[in-house]
C-alpha cells in the first residue's frame, strides 16, 4: 500500500483503489453470510413461541434453501476468480466512483489477482481494484486508439465556429491537421467522418485567412525600393571624367 496520498484543494482525497476496496468492502458486509444465517436460526429457536413451536421440518426446510444460497454464492466467487485470473496480461479498464461523486476511469495491466472474502480484486500498477469495478478488456492499441480519439475530438470541439475562426487559433489547427496525418488507419477509424470534414473546413479557412493576410501585407508595403542619384559623366578639359549629380 502505498504511503502517499493525493492532496487537492488542502486536503487529502481518497485514490481509485481505496474507492474500489472499500464498496467492494462494503458490499461484503452487507450481504448474508453462513454465520448471519444461523445466528438468525438460532435466535428463531430460542425466542419461539412455546405453545406452538416450529416443527423440525421447517427449520430442516429453512436450512436446505440457505445451503442453496450458499453454494450459489461460492459458485459466484469461484467464477469470479476464474474471470479474474483470466485477466492476467490483459490491459483493462477500471470505472470507480469516489465518496465525492466523481467517477474516475484507471488503465493498465493486470499484474495478478487476489481472492479475499469471496472477492476478487485485480492489481493494476500496484493498486487492487474489485473486480466488480471492471469497465473494459481491450486490447493495447484499441485502448490507445480510443484515448487519442478522444482527446482530438475535444480539442477540434473546443475551436469556434468555422465563420468565426481566426489566425490565432492556427496554431491548433495545425497541431490536429499534424496529428490526424500521423494516425494509422486503425486510429483513424475511431474518428467520425463527420469530424474528419469539419478539420478540413478548418484546414481550408485557415488558408484562405492566411492569404488574405500576406496580400494586406503586401499592399502595405511601400512600392518602389530607396531613392537613386542619377549621375552625368562629363569630360573635363583636362581628360578627367566631372560628374555632375542630380537628384
Amino acid at each position: 500500500m502505498s504511503l502517499v496520498a493525493p492532496v487537492e484543494d488542502g486536503k487529502i482525497v481518497e485514490t481509485s483503489s481505496e474507492s474500489s476496496l472499500k464498496r467492494a468492502k462494503k458490499s461484503s458486509e452487507n450481504g448474508m453470510d453462513k454465520d448471519a444465517f444461523l445466528q438468525l436460526l438460532v435466535a428463531q429457536m430460542k425466542y419461539q413461541d412455546p405453545l406452538e413451536p416450529t416443527s423440525n421440518t421447517e427449520f430442516v426446510s429453512q436450512y436446505a434453501q440457505f445451503s442453496q444460497v450458499e453454494q450459489l454464492q461460492n459458485m459466484a466467487g469461484s467464477m469470479d476468480l476464474q474471470r479474474a485470473g483470466s485477466l492476467v496480461g490483459q490491459m483493462v479498464r477500471v470505472k470507480t466512483t469516489n465518496t465525492s461523486g466523481d467517477t474516475n476511469f484507471v488503465e493498465g495491466k493486470v499484474d495478478y489477482v487476489a481472492y479475499e472474502n469471496g472477492k476478487a480484486y485485480v492489481s493494476i500498477q500496484g493498486n487492487l481494484y474489485s473486480i466488480d469495478d471492471l469497465d473494459t478488456v481491450a486490447d493495447k492499441d484499441y485502448l490507445e486508439a480510443y484515448d487519442m480519439a478522444i482527446e482530438w475530438i475535444g480539442t477540434l470541439n473546443k475551436l469556434p465556429s468555422v465563420a468565426n475562426v481566426s489566425l490565432d487559433e492556427a496554431k491548433d489547427i495545425d497541431k490536429l491537421k499534424a496529428d490526424y496525418d500521423k494516425m494509422t488507419d486503425y486510429q483513424k477509424s475511431f474518428i467520425a467522418s463527420e469530424k474528419v470534414k469539419d478539420l478540413n473546413a478548418y484546414v481550408e479557412r485557415i488558408k484562405e485567412l492566411r492569404e488574405l493576410a500576406e496580400k494586406e501585407e503586401g499592399v502595405d508595403k511601400p512600392e518602389g525600393g530607396d531613392d537613386v542619384e542619377d549621375t552625368d559623366k562629363t569630360e573635363g578639359s583636362d581628360g578627367t571624367d566631372d560628374t555632375q549629380t542630380t537628384e
